[in-house]
C-alpha cells in the first residue's frame, strides 16, 4: 500500500487506512463493467487466488478515488475521525467529470479526473490529518497529488504496455456528484477492506 514510510513499526492495534471517493449509480455500474472486461481480455483471471471469481474480486475493489492512504494505531480512529468530519464539513458537495483513459507506468490503467482542482482542495486540507499522524509516530500520510480512478493496478509491465496503446484509443466519460467522502480500514494490505466512516460535504 502506498504511504508507508519510516516511523513506528508495524504491529498489533495497527491498521492500514484509506479516505476514497465512491462513483454512484450507473457510472459505478459502467466502471465495474470496465474492470471486469479488463480483466478478461487481459487474462487476469489466473491471478485471482483459491478460485476467487472475478466479480467476487471487482466487489472488493469497486471503483474509487483514493484520496489519502496511510498508517495509524486503531486507538486514534475515533480523534481521526472527528479531524475528517470537521475537513468535510467545511466543503460544498460538488461534481467530478472523468474523461478517457490514462495510466501511470508501469502498474496502473486508470481513467482521468477532467478538473481535479476540487479534489486537490480536499486534498490539502487533509495535510491537518498527516500533521497529527506524524506526531504520533507514524508514516506520513500519502496524499494524493494527482487523482485518477483506477480500472487495473499491480500490473506486471508487461500487460501494462500491451493494454495502454489499446486504451489511449479508447474514450469514457461520466459525471458524478461528491457528496461524500468513505473512510476504509484493512489489517494488512490484501485484506478486504471495511468500511469505518462516511463523511457527508455540505449540500
Amino acid at each position: 500500500m502506498e504511504g508507508r514510510g519510516r516511523g513506528r513499526p508495524a504491529g498489533p492495534g495497527h491498521a492500514e487506512y484509506l479516505l476514497v471517493v465512491y462513483p454512484n449509480g450507473d457510472l459505478r455500474d459502467r466502471l465495474l463493467e470496465e474492470q471486469q472486461q479488463f480483466s478478461s481480455d487481459y487474462g487476469l483471471d489466473h491471478r485471482l487466488d483459491q478460485g476467487q471469481r472475478v466479480a467476487d474480486h471487482i466487489r472488493r475493489n469497486r471503483p474509487h478515488i483514493t484520496l489519502a492512504a496511510f498508517q495509524a494505531g486503531e486507538e486514534a480512529e475515533d480523534t481521526l475521525i472527528r479531524w475528517i468530519q470537521r475537513i468535510c464539513q467545511q466543503h460544498r458537495s460538488f461534481e467530478i467529470a472523468l474523461n478517457n483513459y490514462s495510466g501511470i507506468p508501469p502498474h496502473t490503467i486508470c481513467v482521468r479526473v477532467q478538473d481535479p482542482e476540487p479534489l486537490r482542495d480536499l486534498v490539502q486540507q487533509l495535510r491537518a490529518v498527516d500533521e497529527f499522524i506524524r506526531s504520533s509516530g507514524w508514516p506520513p500520510v500519502h496524499l494524493t497529488g494527482r487523482p485518477y480512478l483506477s480500472i487495473a493496478g499491480g500490473l506486471t509491465e508487461q500487460v501494462y504496455n500491451k493494454a495502454m496503446p489499446d486504451y489511449s484509443r479508447k474514450t469514457f466519460h461520466g459525471i458524478f456528484r461528491v457528496c461524500e467522502l468513505v473512510l476504509l480500514k484493512r489489517k494488512h494490505s490484501f485484506d478486504p477492506c471495511n468500511i469505518v466512516n462516511v463523511f457527508g460535504l455540505k449540500n
